[in-house]
């Protein structure tokens, strides 16, 4: 028997969950690496490098979340699995920000352990959120307006957390050095916590899944790999992702060393949440006109054509770059919003053509992807910054200067190139064919 469509105010309560988890993840991608060098001192090829350890073992802990979701999907209680998780979620990313009590090795030691803790109790909690977008209606146009509104609730997260975290660090403890970040922290952390244990504990199947599952990993793999629908969105999310984490791990570092504004560097990340969600109502109408391959194409070189002005202009005025990074981020949400409408489409064009529908090991490899993506990006950046002789806290030279802006313009140009090339190849377009049947190997 199908399951009832489910209403609108149910698919928005569902979508809220979106702010909970971008609470913990915006302030990860925003302001973590800025936190290990500038409020912890610690050398920016030695922070990139942890953060890179700490992304990889998050896709890792991710791919394995999803093959369990995958292999128990008709027991598991997905609305239980967040309660459950919220409260050890939140107390991992207060853990995360804690300043460690130890020097040197041992401290570097701590810093990694705790941030390994908050990306494992992430992933256990995220993954099952994200495979429940797929049942959470069985309608097509149901999901589209999920992942719009999911994206609605994340750019307010991103407010939230570019203009909240260093002033309500500073209102709790007088002070702006780390246990400013550790305060926010717990803030952020109990807001989540509640935020997810109401979605959980509302959460109501729309859609019945009663199909057959991959008998081994090796299968699940398999049925990923003939998927094209999946590894070319896949191939570009992850070139996307490389381009825009240089972007945003960038903005606090050029505000502070090249414009010598660091506050108004906190404002331009909150403008880009605020455009953003302005921006996200407009790409899903344009969408639904163009369809989402066609928008990519559209976003990535309107977004190309933005860097390439940017890197003929030598911005030195906050409010310039400020009005710059605003338009960037337009086509920022514009790419992002059509990965994740994209995706749970990539499960039905999978069991088409497999005859094996893998739920949890979409949601699960991609987010590993993405994670690697993430972990290449921050790698990039620490150790072009590092190699242009950064050091943190201290004025750089003119050569350093040039370097870290070189790196913010070029890199971000060639990985929106490749994820266009990648899109080229992908068969979910306005109107997809149906694929051709391809039956699974035998385990």
């Amino acid at each position: 028997m199908e399951a009832t469509r489910p209403s609108k105010p149910r698919l928005v309560l569902f979508a809220f969950g979106d702010f909970a988890f971008n609470l913990y993840w915006q302030s990860v991608m925003l302001f973590l690496l800025f936190y290990y060098t500038d409020a912890l001192d610690l050398p920016i090829a030695v922070a990139a490098t942890t953060y890179m350890i700490a992304s990889v073992w998050d896709g890792i802990a991710n791919f394995v979340a999803g093959i369990l979701v995958d292999r128990r999907h008709s027991t598991l209680r997905y609305g239980a699995i967040l309660v459950a998780g919220a409260v050890p979620l939140g107390a991992c990313f207060m853990l995360m920000y804690m300043p460690p009590i130890t020097s040197g090795a041992w401290a570097i030691a701590s810093i990694l352990g705790a941030h390994l803790l908050f990306r494992t109790a992430y992933a256990a909690v995220n993954v099952p959120y994200l495979a429940m977008t797929a049942r959470v209606s069985a309608d097509a146009g149901d999901r589209a307006f999920v992942a719009g509104i999911r994206m609605l609730f994340g750019t307010a997260a991103a407010v939230v957390i570019a203009l909240s975290t260093v002033s309500v660090g500073r209102w709790l403890t007088g002070s702006t050095a780390s246990q400013a970040y550790f305060a926010a922290a717990a803030l952020f952390a109990a807001i989540g916590t509640i935020i997810l244990v109401i979605v959980g504990a509302t959460y109501r199947d729309g859609a019945k899944i009663e199909r057959p599952l991959p008998a081994s990993v090796r299968d699940l793999l398999l049925s990923l790999v003939r998927n094209r629908a999946f590894v070319t969105l896949s191939a570009a999310m992850m070139a996307m992702i490389v381009a825009i984490t240089v972007i945003n791990k960038s903005v606090l570092y050029y505000f502070k060393y090249l414009l010598n504004d660091p506050e108004a560097g906190q404002l331009a990340l909150a403008s880009m949440g605020v455009v953003s969600a302005i921006a996200i109502p407009l790409w899903m109408v344009l969408g639904r006109i163009v369809g989402l391959r066609a928008l990519w194409f559209i976003t990535a070189g309107l977004g190309i054509a933005a860097l390439i002005i940017f890197a003929a202009i030598d911005v030195h005025e906050s409010g310039l770059m400020q009005l710059f990074l605003i338009i960037l981020q337009v086509m920022i949400v514009g790419l992002n919003f059509v990965f994740w409408a994209m995706l749970p489409n990539t499960v039905e064009y999978g069991e088409q053509a497999t005859g094996l529908h893998v739920e949890g090991g979409v949601f699960g490899v991609a987010a590993l992807l993405q994670r690697i993506a993430i972990g290449i990006a921050t790698a990039i950046l620490g150790w072009s910054f590092a190699s242009a002789g950064y050091v943190p806290n201290v004025a750089q030279s003119a050569d350093t200067l040039s370097g870290m802006r070189t790196t913010i313009v070029i890199v971000p140009i060639i990985f929106l190139a490749l994820s266009c090339l990648a899109m080229l190849s992908n068969p979910l377009g306005r109107q997809p064919k149906k694929p051709t049947r391809l039956d699974p190997e035998p385990a």
